[in-house]
């Protein structure tokens, strides 16, 4: 269903709203440039700093400006099961293809309280839904049993993982099926959990290089694999830049320098990235071929 690479998209903010122009001016960018999915309202998208207006206008822009071209995975994920259901009601409502779902987080939930979150999103919605698997972020880590588990609910279609473990693709490859979409939540690793199995990346980077993203991406799939691997050298450092300070502040000012102008505001508590951070992000698009 989905596969390639597909940019986390950042949230341009410009005096403290929304930039919605500039938003649709990204979208725009990132389909033509090749990406072949748009996931808005992510963390990279600052999620948790919008309102439930704003969550609602965002994947609107990303639909509408999309026009069918390419699908869009809505974040919609929470720590309250009702507030995922709500925020996958109003996706729905406004044309997503499908909807991100993060395990839930702080309080560290059970497995079988994870997969119960999962069915009652599954019956809740007819929405598809990638399970986001985040573990450096939730604390809470969906086992592959688990995962499996919920891979049977008709509508829960793939996973993204950052659990930061290649092994996870072929045991999950083996417990879901091979038909269940596994799509990298790690930049850096993507290379190799394409050749276990994997099918894309849902990427930060592709926010700054999204050809670059989307011509690895395909090299993968055409197993291409020493064009892949040259690819993947060329853009190891920004993968590296791209948390060289909190997320997603580096993406927001790699973005100001390859496309002039574009805000680099967020919303507190992230604040902009530091003057080490803007080397790092400086010399990687450098290295690159982007500066």
């Amino acid at each position: 269903m989905f596969f390639g690479s597909i940019p986390a998209l950042v949230t341009p903010f410009a005096g403290g709203r929304v930039a919605e122009d500039t938003f649709a001016e990204l979208v725009e960018w990132q389909i033509a440039e090749g990406s072949t999915g748009l996931v808005p309202c992510g963390t990279t998208g600052e999620v948790p700093t919008l309102s439930a207006d704003e969550h609602r206008r965002v994947v609107k822009l990303a639909v509408d400006t999309a026009r069918g071209r390419v699908p869009v995975i809505a974040g919609c994920g929470s720590y309250s099961t009702a507030a995922s259901i709500e925020r996958m009601r109003a996706a729905a409502e406004v044309g997503a293809t499908a909807a991100l779902i993060v395990v839930p987080y702080y309080n560290k939930p059970s497995q079988s309280g994870i997969a119960a979150h999962y069915r009652a999103l599954a019956e809740a919605s007819d929405l598809p839904i990638v399970v986001y698997n985040v573990p450096s972020r939730t604390v809470a880590d969906i086992s592959v049993e688990t995962l499996a588990e919920v891979a049977r609910l008709p509508t829960v279609v793939g996973v993204k993982d950052a659990s930061g473990n290649l092994a996870r693709v072929t045991a999950q490859r083996l417990a879901s099926g091979e038909q269940f979409c596994q799509l990298s939540g790690n930049d850096d690793m993507a290379l190799g959990f394409n050749a276990m199995g994997g099918v894309g990346c849902i990427s930060v980077t592709a926010n700054v290089a999204p050809k670059l993203c989307a011509d690895f991406q395909e090299a993968t799939r055409e197993g291409r694999w020493d064009e892949a691997l040259a690819l993947n050298d060329r853009l190891y450092p920004l993968h590296a830049a791209m948390f060289a300070d909190a997320s997603p502040g580096p993406a927001k000012y790699a973005l100001s320098r390859v496309r002039p102008g574009f805000p680099t505001e967020l919303r507190l508590p992230l604040t902009e990235p530091s003057e080490a951070a803007r080397q790092a992000v400086d010399a990687a698009l450098d290295h690159a071929g982007l500066a």
